[in-house]
């Protein structure tokens, strides 16, 4: 299928108890992508450390932060799954995220914006290595994609 992509997902630690990994999940399934990967997990220091940029401002309370709690791990397929993943959780700061997206409907503040999105095609399979092992993908066909795509 022309476009297909994976794009790596995650659920910080204030969205887990907050009890949104369901609403989060039944975006993208609603969206019509296909999940083939999900870890509920947590991560260790140096998982954060080595995912997120040093030059960061808020580097040192990213870090703490992803490792403060569980997260959701899940890696999604889909037709242009990561231009469209990153439409659905909108911008970094919820506070510039309309209504109607991940961002705008769950958080108020980008200290606990309550997901990560790959950012590129080219990021998807780095973080796709840092958080999980290709034997934990699961590689299935979905009927339902028959019905979503042409």
């Amino acid at each position: 299928m022309a476009n297909s992509e994976c794009t790596f997902i995650t659920i910080k630690p204030d969205g887990v108890p907050r009890g949104l990994i369901g609403d989060v999940i039944k975006s993208f399934e609603h969206r019509g992508f296909h999940l083939v990967a999900l870890k509920f997990m947590q991560a260790s220091e140096n998982l954060p450390k080595e995912h997120y940029l040093k030059d960061c401002p808020f580097y040192a309370d990213l870090v703490t932060y992803m490792h403060s709690g569980p997260v959701v791990a899940m890696i999604w397929e889909g037709l242009n799954v990561v231009k469209a993943g990153r439409v659905m959780l909108r911008e970094t700061n919820p506070v510039d995220s309309k209504p109607g997206t991940i961002r705008g409907d769950f958080c108020i503040q980008v200290g606990r914006n309550i997901i990560h999105s790959s950012d590129s095609v080219e990021s998807v399979e780095n973080e796709i290595g840092l958080w999980s092992l290709p034997e934990e993908l699961v590689n299935y066909k979905s009927s339902a994609q028959d019905w979503i795509l042409e």
